[in-house]
């Protein structure tokens, strides 16, 4: 009895495992390539200032926005990650990448060598990306001078340093639909609802996040937590910027200054270096979808601290 106790569970944990390694499989690389294509690295050049690449990938402490050997370090409640090199150096960086490669990389979180990203790369919004934006940003990188040296590895505990485990966080949070224009609006507004949502991926910060990471839907954009542990990331839905106007949205992306006259601060402010390189009709775009967003109530903020010297 007690032998067929032991063999019925030897099947059921094969029969699980059997089960946990097919769903956390990788596609392979080859199921994905980038359609026929001229490169525009013009447009690349876009899509780099609209993904907000230069945030995460420039080389910390030096001022050159295009030299992206990584190394900045990105805080969150599973570990620390390292943001890689994407220079189009061929030993540290992307230069011996193909164009299909790339294309899985940055849309579905799949390296060349066949394992996931962890989705402190924000490809769950890229996923919503134009293929044909993604090739194009492929071609702009290419133009950018290669940068040598190798990123440390990700500081990750476990379990989550288990890569496998990243299949079955996409099946649960990530949506790789393309993105669907809306034509009950205008092309400026569906310009900027594909900015927000895919390259901009503004809900990434600006979207409180449950246990395991993902992002609440109910309270998309409504703030929440910084990811990165510190302070708190403001509410951009109809609640958080009601007294903010188009043309003030768009200034801010553009300077980095508020109607109040307060300035962005922290990783905001590596955003604004971005989005201030963007043509003022995507800022508009920008713009305009943001105040269409209806007010949401985000999470309970939690009390301020106390400081040394504050009255009681």
């Amino acid at each position: 009895m007690l032998r067929r106790i032991l063999l019925g569970l030897a099947l059921a944990g094969a029969a699980g495992f059997g089960i946990y390694w097919w769903l956390t499989a990788p596609p392979a690389v080859s199921a994905v390539a980038a359609p026929a294509h001229t490169p525009n690295p013009a447009n690349g050049q876009t899509t780099f200032n609209a993904g907000g690449c230069s945030s995460c990938h420039a080389v910390p402490g030096q001022p050159d926005r295009l030299r992206l050997g990584g190394g900045l370090a990105i805080p969150s409640p599973f570990g620390t990650f390292y943001a890689p090199n994407i220079s189009p150096d061929p030993a540290d960086g992307i230069g011996r990448w193909t164009e299909a490669e790339f294309v899985n990389a940055v849309t579905r979180g799949i390296s060349p060598a066949g394992s996931h990203y962890f989705p402190a790369f924000p490809y769950t919004s890229y996923a919503h990306a134009k293929v044909e934006d993604i090739s194009d940003l492929f071609a702009y990188l290419k133009t950018l001078a290669p940068v040598s040296g190798k990123v440390r590895d990700h500081d990750v505990p476990f379990p989550f340093n288990i890569r496998r485990n990243v299949g079955i966080w996409k099946i649960l949070f990530m949506d790789g639909k393309p993105f669907v224009p809306d034509a009950a609006h205008s092309p400026q507004w569906n310009r900027g609802a594909y900015l927000v949502n895919s390259l901009g991926h503004c809900a990434e910060c600006h979207s409180p996040r449950n246990f395991l990471g993902g992002i609440i839907t109910a309270q998309r954009f409504a703030g929440g937590p910084n990811p990165e542990g510190e302070g708190w990331v403001p509410n951009i839905t109809q609640k958080g910027l009601g007294d903010w106007s188009e043309k003030d949205i768009a200034f801010f992306l553009e300077t980095g200054v508020t109607p109040d006259n307060d300035t962005a601060g922290g990783s905001m402010a590596r955003v604004i270096k971005n989005t201030s390189q963007l043509s003022a009709e995507d800022r508009a775009a920008i713009a305009d979808y943001l105040k269409s967003l209806p007010p949401v109530e985000g999470p309970p903020r939690p009390p301020r601290k106390a400081k040394d010297g504050d009255k009681s």
